[in-house]
């Protein structure tokens, strides 16, 4: 039989698969076509009937500016979303053991992609195995992404476009919203939410603990492989507006013929606007060219600097990444593939993040990997200077305020794919956390494999549960503190480590402070 929920909205059907409820594609805000591109969330029209939520109905329009994935990896993040790419895109997934009154803990994620693309409708993140197995209700959201919702206005339309630099932040806090007054019709516990995501996902989660707006829609977090201390600022937001304008050739006086340029179009001014605008000064911890932005007022702050923010001083969080993440993006690259990067090569390609401490940079590496080849330290170098340092930065900053427990992992099972050359790669976690390893061809799908997954996933619905992570396959789990930095591994055998990668670590802070 297919449940019937009602909502704010009106009555909504789903489905049932492996004895979880599941209701697809579920609006939680209106079209952003029109006169409704670049402005904050506007609630969903109530229907009147039973509305099927049975399938995807959509994904926000796309923006992959990167570099095509190896055939041999098309599928190693999943397969990607299907369903058509439109601006009818505020919908959220909701899987639940029961729609009924038994107040569970909520765990919303909150996909990645840079805030440019992905999708919550992906097969790897399907919650049959995390909400059966650890009875929690999972929703899945999606929301404006790139240009379409993060095109800052506001320093050239006036007051009417206030807030379009961050109409895709607001889009989150909108789901979140929805979260809290739809989700004890679903069987799930408002007062239990905890808000989760990995990459951009992570990044996403980083920007609601620094927004004022998201206070008490939430009451704690996991940041996976996208710890962002920085975001925009209204400068830079604005130059990449003013570049957009001149791709498109529009200026103050036609603005509003931005509201009818097709999605195609736009999107297709993104690569040159941030090419015409440069990198940032602050390549470590800068982020997300269309991102949130920092403007005062939804988003106040940058998330984690120079400090972790008071407005989410009391949320427990957990932060990690995994041990080669970089290996996934360079992936494209032959002479690293095959290992035939040459040690006359690798300054220029750790230059774009070290700047002025290049040669100390290489030179460290060499000395701490001195059997590693060239392409080995590589990864090595961009994993610990682009994710691993984030993460540190952030559970340092978060520790050293006191107010809330944070704990810290690495993510370490090494894929035996591909004969071994990615390691832990970026994005390989998040078969793991949903338990969906066949949906990728991320791993061996070995008993190892599914025996980490139902680990990690049962450590962070526990965390969920009781603000605490643990499981009955894991050692007990020490918080992070400025006195040890005390890390669990997650591996086929998991352990807590002490202040590992000592060096590299004082390395990147030293090259981060050298930054500004």
């Amino acid at each position: 039989m297919n449940p019937i929920v009602e909502t704010t909205a009106g009555k909504i059907r789903g489905t049932t698969i492996d004895g979880v409820a599941v209701f697809r594609s579920v609006p939680y805000g209106a079209p952003t076509s029109g006169a409704n591109r670049f402005m904050p969330p506007r609630a969903p029209s109530p229907w009147a009937g039973v509305r099927d939520a049975l399938d995807y109905a959509g994904q926000a329009p796309q923006a992959r500016l990167g570099p095509a994935p190896r055939t041999e990896m098309v599928n190693f993040s999943g397969n990607p979303d299907p369903s058509p790419e439109t601006e009818d895109c505020l919908t959220l997934n909701v899987w639940t053991p029961s729609a009924d009154s038994a107040k569970r803990p909520v765990m919303v994620w909150l996909h990645g992609g840079a805030f440019s693309y992905g999708s919550s409708n992906s097969l790897r993140l399907q919650g049959m195995r995390l909400c059966k197995r650890n009875d929690v209700v999972l929703v899945t959201v999606n929301q404006r992404l790139n240009i379409l919702g993060h095109l800052d206005l506001s320093q050239i339309g006036g007051a009417e476009y206030a807030q379009s630099g961050n109409a895709g932040t607001l889009d989150m806090v909108a789901a979140l919203q929805w979260v809290r007054d739809n989700i004890a019709a679903f069987g799930g516990d408002a007062g239990c939410v905890t808000i989760f995501g990995e990459s951009g996902g992570g990044g996403k989660v980083s920007t609601l603990l620094a927004m004022p707006a998201a206070r008490g829609l939430f009451h704690r977090a996991i940041v996976q492989s996208g710890a962002s201390v920085r975001l925009r600022t209204q400068e830079r937001a604005t130059k990449l507006t003013e570049a957009v304008l001149r791709e498109l050739g529009l200026s103050r006086a036609t603005l509003a013929e931005l509201h009818t340029v097709s999605v195609a179009r736009l999107v297709a001014t993104i690569g040159p606007a941030q090419q015409a605008i440069g990198p940032s000064q602050w390549p470590l911890f800068d982020r997300y060219p269309f991102g949130p932005v920092v403007d005062g007022t939804i988003v106040p702050r940058h998330p984690f600097d120079p400090d972790a923010p008071a407005v989410s001083a009391d949320i427990p969080l957990i932060v990690g990444d995994t041990s080669h993440e970089a290996s996934l993006f360079l992936a494209h690259d032959d002479k690293v593939w095959h290992g035939t990067l040459t040690e006359a090569e690798l300054p220029g390609r750790v230059a774009a993040i070290a700047g002025a401490a290049t040669d100390r940079v290489v030179a460290t590496y060499r000395r701490l990997m001195p059997d590693a080849s060239p392409a080995e330290r590589l990864i090595a170098t961009l994993t610990q200077g682009q994710f691993h340092s984030r993460s540190l930065a952030m559970a340092s900053r978060k520790a050293a305020q006191g107010a809330a427990p944070v704990w810290m992992y690495s993510f370490a099972w090494k894929t035996p794919l591909f004969d071994g050359r990615l390691g832990a790669p970026h994005a390989i976690d998040v078969p793991f956390t949903f338990d969906t390893l066949e949906f990728t061809n991320a791993t061996d799908r070995s008993a190892a494999a599914h025996a980490l997954a139902v680990t990690m996933s049962g450590a962070w619905a526990t965390f969920a549960r009781t603000g605490v992570p643990g499981h009955a396959s894991l050692p007990a789990w020490p918080t992070y503190s400025l006195a040890d930095w005390a890390t669990m591994v997650l591996d086929a055998d998991c352990h807590v480590v002490r202040d590992p990668a000592a060096e590299a670590r004082a390395l990147w802070r030293g090259v981060a402070d050298a930054q500004g």
